[in-house]
């Protein structure tokens, strides 16, 4: 179990601005109508632990990371502009070639100290990712910051922040990998940078042609997310067998994701104590590379996005058996076409880019298969990549990641960071337990099943 009660200092040099290494092109880069929605509008945090490395003996992370960053810059080079707003909120990279936010730290602390199974949410994370005063503004601000924390024991901690307008996920993955080739010697990344963000821009006239019941405006007010607390929850394979098992036999082909999240949204609901005939929703997060028609190219790392949402009165939700829940999720997901894509990139430019509904919402976003643990700077695999904290966003505590990970014993498995009022987060974790515990044989008895996804950290 990680420890919330670590305590350690960091000592932080003055952050400065890193620039491309070479000469890069002066213009502007408009943003994909996909790319510049409101709900987009944010600066994602993800953190990397490394551990120390023979090969890298009397090598500083911090200059092999910074010199890097400046050559992966030359390629990714609208990273080191700023964004601009023009007519219809309309977003525009200036590619100034200003640079972005770096600083070098050190910690008196050591990596085992983060406990057995590193996993958000992290001790200490402001400190390790520090908010430089002003820098975290979308418009006229650095669009990455990256910090490096060297270890006492001779690993470090690289933390970074991203302008989620400027890519998705995998596309920032894409950057820090080419990042991670050039330090470790590369003359160029092997995947070239694409930016086509065209691809994505709404139609000439825009034309609404699908159902996109995200963006409904649903009246009601969002669970106030002060006084929070956040909790990890671990699934191993014998917890997500269990839930498999509770599914009707023509769903139990669903993937991992479609169960675990029709799981987690029937116990969020039950916890959030929603009226019986109010709607309650789970909007997944759907890449939309590799579809056939919509014509991403390989190298593309701008947000290939789709937001679709699963709607249900909270009664039917908390009643019905899991299989209500995961019919639900898998026709909202199976929704995401090209002409989805094309209607929603519409959509954002006829009514001004608006954010996902909120209300009652809960998002979900799987990146166990985003490769972030494979970032390698040369000292090896990550011992812990991905998210630095669950409910990443512009509204705090919506949504949770689905992240790999190891426990304690070794086992792999997903762990689950959830962000709720403490009375709530009691009711989550008991009925996460009562769905989990029992389960019905043939014969129609009871028998034990596993005690539900172990909390593996909580603040």
């Amino acid at each position: 179990m990680a420890s919330s009660t670590l305590t350690f200092t960091v000592r932080r040099r003055e952050a400065v601005l890193v620039t491309p290494a070479k000469a890069t092109p002066r213009e502007f880069k408009r943003l994909s109508d996909v790319d510049d929605q409101d709900g987009l509008r944010f600066h994602a945090p993800v953190i990397q632990f490394y551990r120390d490395h023979p090969a890298m003996a009397g090598k500083d992370p911090c200059k092999v990371i910074r010199e890097a960053l400046a050559r992966a810059l030359v390629f990714y080079y609208p990273f080191a502009g700023r964004l601009r707003e023009t007519e219809g909120r309309k977003l525009v990279v200036e590619c100034t070639g200003e640079g972005v936010l770096f600083i070098e730290a050190e910690a008196d602390v050591r990596l085992d100290q983060f406990g057995d199974a590193l996993q958000p949410p992290f001790p200490g994370l402001e400190e390790l990712l520090w908010n430089v005063p002003g820098s975290d503004g979308i418009l006229h601000c650095p669009l990455l910051l990256i910090q490096v924390t060297r270890l006492l024991c001779g690993g470090f901690v690289f933390a970074l922040r991203f302008n989620h307008t400027m890519c998705d996920a995998l596309g920032f993955v894409q950057f820090m990998n080419a990042m991670a080739e050039l330090a470790r010697g590369a003359a160029a990344p092997s995947l070239a940078p694409v930016w086509s963000r065209e691809v994505l821009e709404a139609r000439h006239p825009p034309q609404v042609t699908c159902v996109h019941r995200e963006f409904e405006h649903v009246p009601g007010t969002i669970i106030p997310f002060d006084n929070m607390l956040h909790r990890s929850f671990f699934f191993g394979k014998a917890e997500v067998a269990a839930l498999r098992r509770r599914v009707p036999a023509h769903l139990r082909n669903s993937s991992t994701f479609e169960i675990l999240t029709a799981f987690l949204w029937k116990c969020r609901t039950v916890a959030i104590g929603a009226n019986a005939d109010e709607e309650v929703r789970i909007i997944c997060v759907v890449n939309a590379r590799g579809i056939s028609g919509l014509g991403l190219p390989a190298g593309y790392y701008g947000n290939a996005l789709a937001f679709p949402v699963a709607v249900s009165t909270a009664g039917k939700l908390s009643s019905n058996p899991i299989g209500y829940a995961l019919d639900l999720v898998k026709k909202a997901k199976s929704s995401v076409s090209d002409e989805y894509m094309r209607s929603l990139a519409d959509l954002m430019a006829l009514r001004r880019r608006p954010h996902f509904t909120v209300v009652r919402s809960y998002l979900v976003a799987d990146v166990t298969r985003l490769g972030l643990g494979n970032v390698d700077f040369g000292w090896g695999k990550a011992a812990y990549g991905g998210p630095a904290k669950g409910g990443a966003g512009t509204i705090p505590g919506l949504g949770s990641f689905y992240i790999p990970s190891r426990n304690s014993k070794g086992e792999e498995g997903i762990v689950v960071p959830v962000c709720l009022m403490a009375p709530a987060m009691d009711k989550f974790t008991q009925e996460m337990h009562n769905l989990m515990e029992e389960e019905d044989d043939d014969d129609g008895a009871k028998k034990q099943q596993p005690q539900g996804a172990t909390i593996v950290s909580a603040l």
